[in-house]
């Protein structure tokens, strides 16, 4: 019902920077959250960056600072803005998205994922 388009990823250079993007598309009524999540090989997921409604952010220590999630409401889009890249952030970032369907009823989705890989 709800799919998340996630683009953006490629291979850069350490101190480079990359733009995330999320799409969401579907029977959407409205959006409550969007978050970006990480998971590099042999790793747990991690949540990295999350923003609400109300545009209220939370990131990971170890991104703040250099990362930044942002949202275009009428895209149903988030972007996830990332500078200053350590080879330490080399992971698959995957999208979640939470909110409320035309239906009345509540979804969670994730994307498929997108690689980032970071050269030292």
């Amino acid at each position: 019902q709800v799919q998340l388009a996630e683009s953006g990823g490629g291979l850069v250079q350490a101190g480079g920077s990359l733009r995330l993007s999320c799409a969401a598309s579907g029977s959407i009524f409205n959006i409550n959250a969007m978050s970006w999540y990480r998971r590099a090989p042999g790793k747990q997921r991690e949540l990295v960056a999350a923003i609400t409604s109300g545009s209220r952010t939370n990131y990971a220590d170890s991104v703040k600072g250099r990362f930044t999630i942002s949202k275009d409401n009428a895209k149903n889009t988030a972007y996830l803005q990332m500078n200053s890249l350590k080879p330490d952030d080399t992971a698959v970032y995957y999208c979640n998205t939470q909110g409320l369907l035309l239906s009345g009823a509540d979804f969670g989705s994730w994307g498929q994922g997108t690689q980032v890989i970071v050269s030292s």
